[in-house]
């Protein structure tokens, strides 16, 4: 039976305007969001979709007016923000509950935080926690909950103060996967049936298939920094057979968008000043590595050499379990390395990556080795450092210090762990947890550092 929503898309209820994030970085910026528009209209769900990187949360925050945006401005009803946004509410991944407090008071927070009579407060609280199918369990405490109990308790909480705008971040990605169906379903038959005090709702998600499953428009978000990349209207009447030919064909054009182009990340690199270990020349850090594992590189190769050389991504995706995070950055690995190409939604082996998955180990290594000089760039200029070095070594730290300068703390540690591993898996160089150093595989310590740390799997 086809459900019908009663709300119609109508009214402007929030707009973002040329929105641009940038966070100060040691040494530099780092842009998140870039000249970000769109607008939330009452009567309809829009999902936000974004790999890692794409600033989907940073948006979200500058919407629900937690963050202040360093360019552009978002708008309730017509009126800049200043503040949070007094039309929101918001459901988070992680739950967010007060353990010391019960269902019933955790629900009544934001009504107690607006003043509401107490009388008032326990009342609508009640029907929030009967709406979203907690009744029973009004007194228990967050830690009696399952998984899915207690972000039921985060959609009553953000429910019962009635916003015009709901907004969830990932609402369902810490719950298993009949635990989010059963949730997304009734969040689904809540809003078609107008039982949701609601009047708009956008949704985070790095999920393809909740998105089409959920939404009226899916947004997709580019990387490094985040920008609108497509935006596609899903006209599927309600409920969503995810089986059916026009599903599948939905999920494969996302797929297309987010891999249509190189995705590797870019960031503009500022002059290299004179303290950096890697010279006049530069780092060439506009080029990120994606934070692929070389054994999951490996097997990824295998699975498509088994499938004939091609596979769709999103079967790939099911297959494996992947959401985009773990799925797209293998991708853009097999690219970068020119052993794999992405193509209407498909993943096709290149020669050289049908070398590679018929290889046997010390071959794919050697292989592996040659591509990673030749189409990583920090990986590249690390050989480059450690050839030109008269100890032939190199601190970890130096270049983590200099990735700083480009990266955030975290984004820098990753680009710095994924070229540990991607040069010890060519035996390009060797890595001593215990001196914090990357040694050339000659170097009289390299034995020593591999058998302390591991070889690379």
């Amino acid at each position: 039976m086809t459900i019908t929503p009663k709300i119609t898309p109508g009214t402007e209820l929030v707009t973002v305007e040329n929105v641009g994030m940038t966070f100060a970085t040691d040494g530099g910026s780092l842009t998140v969001l870039e000249n970000v528009s769109l607008t939330l209209h009452e009567g309809e769900i829009v999902a936000l979709l974004g790999r890692s990187g794409s600033g989907k949360s940073t948006l979200l925050r500058c919407i629900a007016g937690l963050t202040a945006p360093t360019t552009g401005a978002v708008k309730y009803k017509g009126t800049a923000l200043n503040g949070a946004n007094p039309g929101v509410a918001m459901v988070f991944q992680s739950f967010a509950l007060l353990p010391w407090l019960t269902v019933q008071e955790n629900v009544e927070l934001g009504l107690e935080a607006r003043a509401v009579p107490a009388v008032e407060r326990r009342e609508r609280a009640l029907r929030a926690i009967d709406l979203i199918g907690l009744d029973g369990f009004e007194s228990a405490y967050p830690k009696e909950l399952s998984g899915g109990m207690r972000q039921r308790v985060g959609f009553a909480r953000a429910l019962v103060v009635e916003p015009d705008a709901l907004l969830m971040d990932e609402p369902f990605s810490a719950l298993d996967v009949l635990t989010s169906e059963n949730l997304r379903g009734e969040l689904l038959r809540l809003w078609a049936e107008g039982d949701i005090p609601t009047r708009t709702a956008l949704i985070v998600t790095h999920n393809i298939e909740e998105a089409i499953q959920l939404a009226d428009r899916v947004i997709v978000l580019d990387s490094n920094p985040g920008r609108i990349k497509a935006e596609l209207p899903i006209t599927l009447p309600q409920p969503r057979d995810r089986r059916s030919p026009e599903f599948e064909a939905l999920v494969d054009e996302v797929y297309s968008i987010l891999t249509g182009q190189p995705s590797a990340a870019r960031q503009p690199a500022p002059p290299t000043s004179s303290t950096s270990p890697f010279g006049a020349e530069g780092t060439e850090f506009d080029i990120a590595l994606p934070p692929a594992s070389t054994g999951e590189l490996g097997g990824l190769l295998e699975l498509l050499a088994a499938r004939g050389g091609q596979e769709g991504l999103a079967e790939i995706a099911d297959e494996l379990r992947y959401e985009l995070d773990d799925l797209l950055p293998l991708v853009d690995a097999a690219h970068m390395l020119k052993l794999a190409y992405a193509r209407n939604g498909r993943l096709h082996l290149s020669e050289q990556g049908r070398r590679y998955a018929a290889a046997d180990l010390l071959r794919a290594k050697e292989q592996f080795a040659t591509l990673a000089v030749e189409q990583a760039p920090l990986v590249r200029n690390i050989v480059r450092i450690l050839r030109r070095s008269e100890n032939g070594f190199i601190r970890s730290e130096t270049i983590l210090n200099d990735l700083r300068r480009h990266f955030s703390d975290a984004d820098a540690q990753t680009q710095l762990d994924t070229a540990i591993d991607w040069g010890r898996y060519g035996e390009l160089y060797e890595y001593d947890a215990d001196s914090d150093r990357i040694l050339l595989p000659t170097h009289p310590d390299a034995a020593r550092a591999g058998q302390t740390t591991g070889a690379s799997a």
